[in-house]
């Protein structure tokens, strides 16, 4: 299992699970799923795009392009896990979550499209989470539509077993 460093792009071999979901104002959902994939599927790749310390605008770009360029490959070699944590802290200024509503609304509609391998986790608590639910049941039906973060983790893993390269 690897975790990447800030704005590394590094070769992968085999699939891919990209932890897609909030950070501002989230708990950090990454350490305990990037836990749960040490135990349980040491050998996936796992890329977090959680960062250590605050963050810096002038890695803006490089973040977005790193987070861009492994949601992709795991879109073509693996698996996309949202996890939607509840918010924990608000961010004045800032709708939680809010790049990761418009990141599920792309990925579901690739789903859709191209038959990208999603997992979609719902913490209870998580605003918005009645309507997710409903549309993924009329849309993507074959998505798995979760609400603990180990239960969308095991989903990955299962989804990973059929990605190309797998």
């Amino acid at each position: 299992m690897s975790a990447f460093l800030p704005l590394t792009i590094s070769p992968i071999d085999g699939p891919l699970v990209f932890l897609a979901g909030p950070i501002q104002g989230a708990p950090d959902w990454q350490a305990e799923a990037l836990q749960w994939f040490a135990e349980h599927a040491p050998a996936l790749a796992v890329a977090s795009p959680r960062r250590p310390g605050p963050r810096r605008d002038s890695e803006y770009a490089a973040q977005v392009d790193w987070e861009t360029h492994h949601l992709r490959r795991a879109a073509g070699h693996g698996v996309i896990l949202f996890w939607l944590a509840r918010e924990a802290v608000s961010v004045p200024g800032r709708a939680y979550a809010q790049t990761s509503r418009f990141e599920l609304a792309e990925w579901k509609v690739r789903h859709e499209r191209d038959g990208v391998r999603l997992v979609v986790g719902l913490e209870d608590g998580f605003s918005g989470a009645r309507y997710i639910r409903h549309r993924f049941g009329q849309d993507c039906p074959g998505v798995p539509v979760v609400s603990a973060l180990s239960t969308a983790c095991a989903a990955a893993v299962e989804l990973a077993r059929t990605a190309p390269g797998a």
